[in-house]
């Protein structure tokens, strides 16, 4: 598993906010890369015209949520190489 070295590197996240430590699921998707390969379905998003909403799909910084009951949440980070990193961090 290689490190992501720059925030430029990473082209997907997903955050599971109620992470329990034996499945992942993704409650949260942003697709930051610069070559835009998910541009079909964002105009299909786009029927539901919540523009925050679409803004956060692209961006780096983590829409709000609330504190898990978990106490955990865990992050899954691809780079542009397709190398992944999962993380799990105690809240």
């Amino acid at each position: 598993m290689k490190a992501i070295a720059a925030l430029d590197d990473i082209v997907r996240r997903f955050i599971d906010t109620a992470h329990y430590g034996e499945s992942f699921f993704v409650r949260h998707a942003c697709f930051s890369g610069a070559d835009e390969p998910y541009e079909k379905p964002e105009r299909a998003w786009r029927a539901d015209d919540d523009e925050s909403a679409r803004s956060a799909l692209h961006s780096t910084v983590s829409r709000p949520f609330d504190g898990p009951k978990t106490g955990k949440v865990a992050v899954g980070v691809i780079n542009r190489h397709d190398d992944e990193v999962l993380k799990s961090f105690a809240v």
